[in-house]
C-alpha cells in the first residue's frame, strides 16, 4: 500500500487552500499558467501511471506466469474452464481474440497515450521537468512491454497529432528509441519513492532492455546491462532478511523494492489473487471479508525446486488447512475431506474421473503476498516491478554469458540471495545457466517475470508439464484482430 496516491481531490483542495477571501480572486487559472509548481505538475502524472493498475488483474501478469512452467490454473471439474481461456495459455494455443492479449495490448497503449498527454501539457518548464522525465521513462517502460509481448508495433510519441493508423516500427528501431529517451532525461529525474519514476527506475529499465538485447535486436549487450546492474547494486537498496519481507501487506518501504505498483483495498484496486488460488474455506484461515475461489496452484517442479530450508518455500501452501483458531479445516463438497493441498496436480484439466479431494485440493497455493487477516476483496501489497534481487542475480547472467566472465563474481551474487534466504550455497561446479534460471524461478515467482526469462534462455518453447513442444513463433503474442480491424497498418 502507498499514501502518495493523487486525485482530483487533492487539485481541489490546493487551491482551496490557497483561497484568502481578502484576496483578489480570480475567475480560472490560465493554462498557460499551469502548473505553477513541481506539486502541481506532478498530479498531471497521475492518468499515465494509473494504467500500471491493470498489471495484476488485466491480462499482463497472467500472460507471463500461466504461460511459463511454474504457476498453473487448472480446470477444476466444472470451474475454472472460462471457455478454456487458462488452458490455451498453458499450452501456448492462444490466438489475436484471446481476452489477455486484447487486454494487454489496450491497457499498455492506453500507458502510452496518457504519457504523451501529460508530456504535451507539462511543457519544457523548469517547474515541470523531474514530471516529465518520470513521463518519458514511462513511456519507455509501456513500450517495453509491447516489444517484449508483440515485436514489432506501432511507436507513437505525441498525443495531438497522433496519427490515426499509425504504422508499425521494428524492435530493434523501438528499443533504439527509448534507450535514447531513457538517456537524455536521467539528469531531470528526482525523488526517491517507489510508487514513481526516479533515477533508480531508469537505471532498472535500462538494464532490463539490455539483459534481454538480444531478443529485442539480434545483439548482445551483457556489459551495458551489467553497468546498470552494478548502479542499482551499489546504490540505496538492500536485501531484506526475510525473503518474504517484500511482498508484505504493508511493504512499500521494503529496502529492497525499487519500482512498485501500490495497490490498495479500497483506493487503488487490482490486486486479488489470493481469490484466485485460495480454497473456498481458507476464508477462516484469514478471517477473510471476502470469498475465495479455489483455481490457481503451483506446479509440481515449483515446490520441488526449494529445499525445506528456503525461507520462500513459506511462499507456497500446502499440506493441512487450519482455521485462525487451529481448527482443521475440512470441504464438505469433497466428502467432509480434510482440506490437505497436495504438490501433485493430476491433470490440467481435472475433470468428473477425478475423485473430489483431486479436483478440489491439488495443488500449493500461492502465498507469496501476504494475505493478512482480515483481508478484503483486493490487497494491498504493492507489486514490485523492479527489486534489488533480480538485479544481483541479472548481473550474475552478465557474468555467465559474456566473454571472459567471472565465474567468482556470479557465484557471490547468486549467493547472496540463496544464503540470505536459508539455502545451500552454490559451489563453483552450481554455476551453470541452467541453475541460474532455476535460480531465478526460485527468487522471481509471481512477479511477472518467468514468461521473458525462459524466452531469454531458449526454453519457452520446450515441453513440460501438460505442455508440449512448440515454437519461437510463441515466443511473442499477435496483434489482437479488433487492433487490426481498427488499423490495417497493424496487418
Amino acid at each position: 500500500m502507498n499514501c502518495k496516491i493523487f486525485s482530483l481531490l487533492a487539485i481541489i483542495a490546493f487551491f482551496a487552500s490557497c483561497t484568502d477571501l481578502n484576496d483578489e480572486v480570480y475567475s480560472e487559472l490560465l493554462a498557460e499558467e499551469y502548473p505553477e509548481n513541481e506539486i502541481q505538475a506532478q498530479l498531471i502524472t497521475n492518468n499515465a501511471y494509473a494504467q500500471l493498475q491493470s498489471h495484476i488483474d488485466g491480462g499482463w501478469w497472467f500472460a507471463q506466469e500461466i504461460t511459463a512452467d511454474l504457476i498453473v490454473a487448472p480446470t477444476r471439474g466444472n470451474d475454472w474452464d472460462d471457455g478454456g481461456r487458462w488452458r490455451t495459455l498453458h499450452t501456448h494455443t492462444w490466438d489475436n481474440n484471446h481476452e489477455f492479449v486484447n487486454n494487454m495490448w489496450r491497457n499498455f497503449y492506453s500507458g502510452v497515450t496518457e504519457c504523451n498527454k501529460a508530456i504535451e501539457f507539462l511543457g519544457d518548464a523548469e517547474t515541470s521537468k523531474n514530471a516529465v522525465a518520470q513521463m518519458k521513462v514511462l513511456r519507455a517502460y509501456y513500450y517495453y512491454l509491447l516489444i517484449d509481448n508483440y515485436g514489432d508495433v506501432p511507436y507513437v510519441t505525441e498525443f495531438a497529432n497522433a496519427p490515426a493508423m499509425p504504422e508499425k516500427e521494428t524492435r530493434a528501431t523501438i528499443f533504439n528509441n527509448i534507450i535514447a529517451d531513457i538517456e537524455s532525461v536521467m539528469g531531470d529525474l528526482a525523488g526517491s519513492s517507489t510508487s514513481s519514476v526516479n533515477l533508480y527506475t531508469a537505471y532498472a529499465l535500462l538494464a532490463k532492455l539490455y539483459l534481454n538485447a538480444e531478443v529485442f535486436t539480434g545483439n548482445v549487450m551483457w556489459e551495458k546491462c551489467e553497468e546498470y546492474c552494478d548502479l542499482i547494486i551499489a546504490g540505496p537498496y538492500s536485501l531484506e532478511a526475510n525473503r518474504l519481507a517484500p511482498f508484505v501487506t504493508e511493504n512499500q518501504n521494503s529496502p529492497e523494492n525499487i519500482f512498485t505498483v501500490p495497490y490498495d483495498e479500497d483506493n487503488y484496486q487490482g490486486f486479488i489473487l489470493h481469490r484466485r488460488t485460495l480454497h473456498y474455506t481458507n476464508t477462516a484461515t484469514y478471517n477473510a471479508q471476502t470469498t475465495f475461489w479455489n483455481g490457481f496452484c503451483a506446479q509440481e517442479r515449483l515446490v520441488d525446486f526449494f529445499e525445506t530450508s528456503d525461507q520462500r518455500l513459506a511462499g507456497l501452501l500446502f499440506g493441512q488447512q487450519y482455521s485462525s483458531t487451529g481448527e482443521a479445516l475440512v470441504d464438505v463438497d469433497a466428502g467432509n475431506a480434510p482440506v490437505f493441498f497436495t504438490k501433485e496436480v493430476p491433470a490440467l484439466r481435472i475433470d468428473a474421473s477425478y475423485s473430489a479431494t483431486e479436483v478440489r485440493l491439488s495443488g500449493a497455493r500461492m502465498v507469496k503476498f501476504e494475505v493478512k487477516s482480515g483481508v478484503k476483496d483486493n490487497l494491498s501489497n504493492d507489486l514490485p516491478i523492479f527489486r534489488l534481487a533480480d538485479f544481483k542475480l541479472m548481473k550474475a547472467e552478465c557474468e555467465l554469458q559474456k566473454s571472459g566472465g567471472s565465474i567468482a563474481i556470479a557465484k557471490a551474487e547468486i549467493n547472496d540471495v540463496r544464503t540470505i534466504a536459508g539455502a545451500t550455497a552454490f559451489e563453483d561446479a552450481d554455476i551453470t545457466l541452467d541453475n541460474l534460471l532455476a535460480e531465478r524461478g526460485r527468487e522471481m515467482w509471481c512477479e511477472a517475470h518467468r514468461r521473458q526469462d525462459l524466452i531469454r534462455f531458449g526454453t519457452f518453447k520446450d515441453s513440460w508439464w501438460e505442455k508440449a513442444p512448440d515454437t519461437e513463433a510463441n515466443y511473442m503474442f499477435p496483434i489482437p484482430q479488433w487492433a487490426i480491424d481498427s488499423n490495417p497498418n497493424l496487418n
